[in-house]
């Protein structure tokens, strides 16, 4: 016992700290006295447009980096300000970045309703929440669901862009989902069916079905969540090698009340699963479900590191061996929907600190961050006069 006392009054007096303070200190990525909201506003200062200029309305944008390149997939629209999947002149674009100079360099029709390919035409109907991976040495696949709600299922489809000639294929391919009873076109039909089987009581519907958090590599394997917004339904899938295919591993869908959405899934330092999802209920503040191995979830609940969240989509990501957790905020600048957005970071996905506040009355909404090369980029949707906000897509580096 004497000689313990004497360790740590030569611990205290060498400036050391105990044993607890040494585990938050590995907890904490952030210095003293950071300043989250000088830092979100230095961010926003350095954001460019990235929709092209005849657009009027835009939404829920993804990226790629390739090279010195980014490549940023958005649904848009050129008659009015806002999106929504009953509006069939919703298209979806692919706009390519010059990251050395930070500018816009083109930007690509990837398709739009009743657009002819080589293949298939497409159907009437918004081509919708579109996402991008490279899946090749030269090749970058961009995802789009096609839907037309209350008049036939919507379906995800699949159409390469080729990065030597920068050019897109002229065919279209039909995205696949794996369920307990088969492989079958990614339809919302198929995934209410598997939920419904492990006991999910809620309705199915036609539409609204995305591949929707970023991609995820874990031990040679890629994931990505899907929701069906509509549905209030989420899965965690895998994603096969040819990239045409995803299999469910597992659903979390809540209790049923509230409805959860639009979820962004991690894997933690203890092998745990964890979803932040968008609660569409109440007071919107955020619902968290955890795993041990993605195929059987908890119910959930809130947790207490995210507090007056409102009904947007959230991320969570890893970069760099830190956690980053992005959360719309319920708190609104001069009345304006979507004002406040938070990105949280942590060591261990329990303690977390707040790295940047993005306040702006340009709304600061659905982004998408991706590291590269030790850097991290953002997209992020912004406005200036609907209500809505949704008129253009802004890019930018994050840190």
């Amino acid at each position: 016992m004497k000689t313990r006392l004497l360790l740590c009054l030569a611990a205290l007096l060498a400036g050391c700290s105990t044993p607890k303070e040494e585990t938050k200190s590995a907890a904490a990525p952030l210095p003293a006295g950071w300043d989250a909201k000088a830092a979100g506003d230095k961010v926003m200062a350095g954001l460019f447009r990235v929709t092209g200029p005849d657009v009027k309305g835009a939404h829920d944008a993804h990226f790629a980096i390739v090279g010195d390149r980014a490549y940023v997939v958005t649904e848009v629209n050129d008659r009015q300000a806002g999106e929504a999947a009953q509006w069939p002149f919703v298209y979806a674009t692919l706009s390519i970045v010059d990251l050395r100079n930070e500018r816009l360099l083109d930007v690509m029709t990837i398709a739009r309703s009743e657009q002819a390919f080589a293949n298939e035409t497409l159907p009437v109907g918004a081509c919708f929440v579109p996402r991008i991976k490279q899946v090749g040495p030269q090749t970058l696949r961009c995802w789009f669901a096609s839907e037309q709600p209350g008049k036939r299922q919507s379906q995800t489809y699949y159409r390469d862009f080729d990065l030597a000639t920068l050019t897109f294929e002229a065919a279209i391919h039909r995205m696949k989902l794996t369920t307990s009873d088969g492989t079958f076109d990614l339809q919302p039909k198929h995934l209410h069916a598997d939920a419904a089987k492990q006991g999910f009581k809620r309705k199915p519907v036609d539409a609204g079905l995305y591949l929707f958090d970023n991609f995820k590599e874990f031990d040679g394997r890629t994931y990505i969540a899907i929701n069906n917004y509509l549905g209030a339904q989420q899965a965690l899938c895998t994603l096969n090698a040819a990239a045409d295919t995803l299999t469910i591993v597992g659903h979390f869908n809540g209790p049923g009340e509230p409805a959860l959405t639009e979820p962004a899934v991690h894997r933690l330092p203890d092998g745990t699963w964890l979803a932040i999802c968008r609660k569409e209920n109440g007071d919107h503040n955020y619902w968290f479900t955890e795993s041990k191995d993605g195929k059987t979830w908890t119910i959930g609940g809130e947790k207490d590191f995210v507090k007056k969240g409102a009904g947007s989509k959230p991320t969570f990501d890893k970069f760099n061996g830190v956690y980053y957790l992005g959360w719309q905020e319920r708190t609104q600048i001069d009345k304006v929907s979507r004002s406040v957005f938070n990105l949280d970071v942590s060591r261990d996905g329990k303690h977390w600190e707040r790295k940047y506040r993005f306040e702006t009355t340009k709304s600061f909404q659905y982004p998408t961050f991706v590291e590269d090369k030790g850097a991290i980029w953002l997209c992020v949707t912004q406005g200036d006069s609907d209500p809505s906000r949704k008129e253009r897509i802004m890019f930018g580096r994050l840190e």
